[in-house]
């Protein structure tokens, strides 16, 4: 049954899509455990403390951090609401359009999402980079931005979606 090829698809596709959908199962797990062991939080939330540590003013509006960590606004907005009741983040009315909301990362936030980057990197080059050819790793990053934009928020999940 291993073998046998999914209604629809050749067999590479089937090989591809099995692969995938093993890989969007697991690798989440796995990077959820290390966070929750190490650091004591969701590999959700380190997307989202690491984007705003990144960010040249360590801040964004709401709707550009759920953009840019990958995440809903209402799941941001929830996640921004735990880190403020931890001290790793305030709201603050953005001075360019005082009707949005950007999230602040504080000296709190910041050292929380710097004590944790170096395990989770290091564990994310042995489970992922170590395994893969420079050539597989290009690939890979084409291949993601791919199906990231067609099934992102700019495609399948767009709101203007019909």
């Amino acid at each position: 049954m291993a073998d046998a090829l999914i209604p629809g698809m050749t067999t590479e596709q089937t090989r591809a899509w099995r692969a995938l959908m093993g890989m969007t199962t697991w690798l989440p797990a796995a990077l959820d455990i290390q966070l929750q062991r190490d650091a004591g939080i969701s590999n959700a939330e380190y997307g989202a403390l690491s984007t705003l540590a990144l960010a040249e003013t360590r801040s964004m509006r709401l709707t550009e951090l759920a953009r840019m960590a990958n995440s809903a606004l209402s799941r941001i907005s929830k996640m921004v609401s735990r880190f403020e009741e931890q001290g790793w983040v305030r709201r603050e009315a953005d001075p360019d359009d005082r009707r949005a909301t950007r999230a602040v990362l504080t000296r709190d936030g910041y050292r929380k999402v710097a004590a944790a980057t170096p395990d989770h990197v290091e564990f994310v080059q042995r489970l992922v980079f170590a395994a893969l050819t420079p050539e597989q790793i290009r690939g890979l990053a084409e291949a993601a931005e791919s199906i990231t934009a067609a099934a992102g928020p700019d495609g399948a999940c767009s709101s203007r979606m019909s």
